[in-house]
């Protein structure tokens, strides 16, 4: 219940400043349409115009600061008409239609499942070939960190076209961008997992003479675990940023990417913020399967989840 009644404190008071926010930064369009109908008087002299400021002509009348949160294309738009616009978008729309946000979001969804497949794969690939190769942690670990510094806003365009001109396109290309957002961090988790048991029992599976592949299997494996599912908690959300990132420069017609770059097209914000809150409740979401999987996996080995 304390936990509860803590979220719903942060909460209200985010919406809350949120509101508060909305009024200067809304409040010129508001005045210059009161000003257009009549309803605003504004000082002809101009230091008497200064002197008054925008925030003073809002109180001739107060229903100006509840026309801050009502706007059509506001600079920032309002809780209430985010939450509109998303169950508009959703409930009130098939999912088949081109204007539902579950028809982007599975576009975007299926790229970022499929890039995010390969990315987990390839690092915990990588991942086991440097625990077990000294050679291989020397040589492919830093060229690993040294690709996370490129910004992956410059390496999509790269990515997309050097893919288009050998005619890859569609999903492929964003799933490549997707993986390489996700692999770094599976690596450097699974990495850290696989070296964590101690010496100890290592120096136990040695004096029953055990493999190198039972050592993994039985000792390596298991304890990646924990770290394992931390890495891929951070891949997923990773590869729903690489997804939409990789829609933005091939100007596309389905995705969140696309519904942001609609937005931007024909300036409207509401659109805009929609599709960014469909994102974050969509990574929410797969964050939340991962560590519902995570303690099923866990409690199976007889771990605390």
């Amino acid at each position: 219940m304390k936990n509860l009644l803590a979220v719903l404190t942060v909460v209200s008071v985010i919406v809350a400043v949120w509101y508060a926010a909305c009024v200067p930064m809304n409040i010129k369009s508001v005045l210059n349409t009161a000003v257009r109908a009549d309803q605003v008087v504004v000082p002809q002299d101009n230091k008497t115009r200064r002197e008054a400021g925008a925030v003073g002509l809002v109180f001739q009348n107060t229903s100006h600061i509840a026309a801050t949160w009502a706007e059509d294309r506001p600079r920032l738009p309002a809780p209430h008409q985010v939450m509109v616009e998303l169950w508009s978008t959703t409930v009130n729309k098939k999912i088949t239609s081109k204007r539902s946000l579950v028809y982007h979001g599975w576009v975007t969804l299926s790229a970022t499942l499929l890039g995010f497949a390969i990315g987990t794969g390839l690092g915990v690939l990588l991942a086991v070939g440097i625990v077990h190769s000294k050679v291989m942690d020397m040589s492919v670990m830093p060229w690993a960190i040294v690709s996370q510094t490129i910004p992956i806003i410059a390496l999509a365009p790269m990515i997309i076209v050097v893919l288009y001109s050998i005619g890859i396109q569609g999903i492929i290309p964003k799933a490549v961008i997707s993986a390489y957002l996700s692999f770094f961090p599976v690596v450097v988790g699974m990495v850290k997992g696989l070296r964590s048991p101690d010496a100890m029992q290592l120096d136990l599976l040695r004096t029953y003479s055990a493999s190198t592949g039972q050592g993994f299997w039985k000792l390596r494996l298991p304890a990646s675990m924990p770290y394992l599912f931390a890495s891929l908690k951070i891949g997923i959300a990773a590869s729903l940023v690489g997804a939409i990132v990789g829609e933005l420069p091939t100007g596309a017609v389905a995705g969140l990417g696309a519904r942001l770059l609609a937005g931007s097209y024909y300036g409207q914000t509401v659109q805009i913020w929609s599709a960014l809150f469909a994102a974050a409740l969509l990574a929410a979401s797969l964050v939340a399967l991962l560590g519902f999987l995570e303690r099923l996996v866990l409690r199976r080995m007889g771990e605390k989840a």
